[in-house]
């Protein structure tokens, strides 16, 4: 299996229109988490919305837990943002030693809010991000043909890749899948990065074979249909007229499993190693649905905004419309 360069996982919609340049600076590129709920204005735990510049999600959990006086396991988060851009996120700290906020001061954050609530802020539980993208170019940009591909992606999504940044730079990341899959002991969250990017990279696979057969979004018999806006799904023993209706319609959306314990996904070492530490299969959405496309040309580039569902990438949307 050829791991670098990572393989070139087909496109739905053709060949990129243009090559431009993401993150040129850090306001190229801006996520905005968007819970889908409201701190209920009292409990134990500080809700902090943040803007952050340039910062690790995970460093900034620690410089949070430092000024708090308290471990850093009990900072929560939903979700890892980019570091280089500027993103907006929650983070929630105990309220056991009274932090006044109003004087933190760490590099590169703002603190623009805080809440309180009953319960720790658990990975996973924001329902969206908004994304402001600045794609720059040197090349003249056919704003025809680019405003007609946005239309055709906010009309009928992407295919649901995980993002190349999921594998690091030029795959270097499958050294440590290949390290723990041959059981070599792995630091606790360097074994979970491992197991992420087998099972990324094989669904990706899966998924590129979907988008060369032209059937990433569109229902098969023995898929799973996820439920649009919902980590809902049900399996699709056999096909009928209502479940390609509500598929086309984008009401639900094909999906698979990723792997796990019991799949016959991958080397044979992989499968031993997913059996080893009983990784138990999980469902993801083949399509991804682009929510609320808009686009604004300015001079030597386009500004791209849109929504996303969590664990959603937006690199995925930008490999649909150009080279980067």
């Amino acid at each position: 299996m050829s791991t670098s360069p990572l393989p070139r996982w087909s496109r739905a919609h053709g060949e990129p229109i243009f090559s431009g340049a993401i993150r040129q600076e850090n306001h190229d590129f801006q996520v905005i988490e968007q819970l889908g709920w409201e701190p209920e204005g009292d409990g134990e735990h500080d809700y902090l919305w943040v803007e952050k510049i340039g910062a690790n999600t995970e460093w900034v959990a620690r410089q949070l837990s430092a000024y708090a006086g308290v471990p850093t396991k009990d900072v929560g988060y939903s979700g890892l943002k980019d570091r280089h851009a500027i993103t907006y996120q929650w983070f929630s700290v105990p309220r056991w030693h009274a932090p006044q906020w109003d004087s933190v001061d760490i590099e590169g954050v703002r603190l623009l809010r805080v809440e309180r609530h009953l319960r720790k802020l658990r990975r996973g539980a924001h329902k969206q991000n908004a994304f402001v993208i600045t794609l720059r170019s040197h090349e003249a940009i056919d704003h025809a043909l680019v405003a007609d591909r946005l239309a055709v992606i906010a009309d009928c999504g992407v295919p649901n890749y995980f993002g190349e940044q999921r594998f690091g730079r030029n795959g270097s990341n499958f050294q440590l899948v290949e390290s723990w899959a041959t059981g070599k002991r792995l630091p606790r969250h360097k074994r979970g990065l491992a197991i992420s990017v087998a099972r990324a990279y094989l669904f990706n696979e899966i998924l590129s074979a979907r988008a060369t057969e032209n059937t990433w979004d569109t229902l098969i018999a023995g898929d799973l249909a996820n439920l649009d806006g919902s980590g809902s799904v049900f399996d699709v023993p056999e096909l009928t007229e209502e479940l390609r209706s509500r598929c086309e319609h984008m009401d639900i959306h094909p999906a698979g499993l990723l792997a796990g314990e019991g799949l016959d996904l991958g080397p044979q070492n992989w499968q031993q190693a997913f059996k080893n530490a009983r990784v138990e299969p999980a469902p993801r959405s083949y399509r991804l649905r682009v929510e609320d496309l808009s686009h604004e040309f300015i001079d030597g580039g386009v500004v791209l905004r849109f929504t996303l569902a969590r664990g959603a990438y937006a690199t995925s949307v930008l490999r649909e419309l150009c080279h980067w």
